[in-house]
């Protein structure tokens, strides 16, 4: 069995540290006036989830001789450009699905089964994944809208925000998180030392958040569901070595949380 290279081997450091500069940049320009404060919203998303994409494929590519930077660049760059064409056309929330497309091609090369994609799925993964995410979005549906007052809403809105998850933030999440981090995580230690870090730093993102209401019970929600949802997803990918099924759980989740509104 090879031993494993540095634990932070491949992370495009340029490449974050020139997103970063970038946010910081657009920032100090949004509270000096410069520029609206929507100009912020694509700059963010292009940073976060690009960033984290980045990383995903910084780490599958190390050592094995293939350069991941134009395929970084280009998830960044249509990250960034439909988040902006969201704002200004709902339908055009559909250019999300680029960064998909971009995995999906570098699956099918091979180039990212390291990190959970391009391995053949068990029906059975589908399965345990489809219906861990069934069983946490239902109990959240049910105890947001028995317990706490909420009611479920439809609309534009929804569709742009899932067509964001199902883009950027669950690839994002699953990739990084999961197949990039967890998975050399357990590799060097323990499936417990990984599930216990891994879900430890996507919980920290999503708290961040600036978009996550801050009601005390979103964030105990957001704390338990994210939290169940990290540990399944660890799980899937180290029984099954695929982050398909993970994703599945996630997308059911989270498309649960953006049908939930405010009685």
């Amino acid at each position: 069995m090879t031993a494993p290279g540095p634990l932070l081997a491949g992370t495009p450091w340029r490449l974050l540290a020139l997103l970063a500069a970038g946010l910081g940049a657009v920032g100090a320009l949004v509270r000096l006036g410069a520029l609206p404060v929507a100009a912020l919203g694509p700059v963010a998303v292009a940073t976060v989830h690009g960033g984290l994409l980045a990383t995903a494929l910084g780490w599958a590519a190390a050592g094995q001789g293939w350069n991941p930077l134009p395929a970084s660049l280009g998830i960044v760059a249509g990250l960034g450009l439909a988040a902006a064409a969201a704002r200004a056309d709902a339908r055009l929330a559909l250019l999300y699905l680029m960064s998909p497309g971009v995995l999906f091609v570098l699956a099918r090369r091979g180039r990212l089964a390291r990190v959970g994609l391009g391995r053949p799925i068990e029906l059975r993964a589908l399965a345990l994944g489809v219906g861990g995410g069934l069983a946490l979005a239902t109990h959240m549906l049910l105890t947001t809208t028995g317990t706490f007052g909420y009611r479920v809403r439809a609309g534009v809105e929804v569709l742009v925000a899932l067509a964001y998850d199902v883009g950027a933030n669950v690839p994002a999440a699953e990739l990084f998180f999961r197949g990039a981090l967890a998975n050399r995580l357990q590799r060097r230690y323990s499936l417990a030392v990984a599930a216990t870090a891994a879900t430890g730093a996507s919980l920290v993102r999503y708290l961040l958040d600036p978009q996550l209401p801050r009601a005390p019970e979103v964030v105990a929600g957001a704390v338990l569901y994210l939290s169940l949802l990290g540990l399944l997803n660890v799980w899937l990918l180290w029984r099954f070595g695929s982050v398909l099924p993970g994703a599945g759980a996630a997308v059911l989740v989270f498309a649960a949380y953006r049908v939930i509104a405010p009685a």
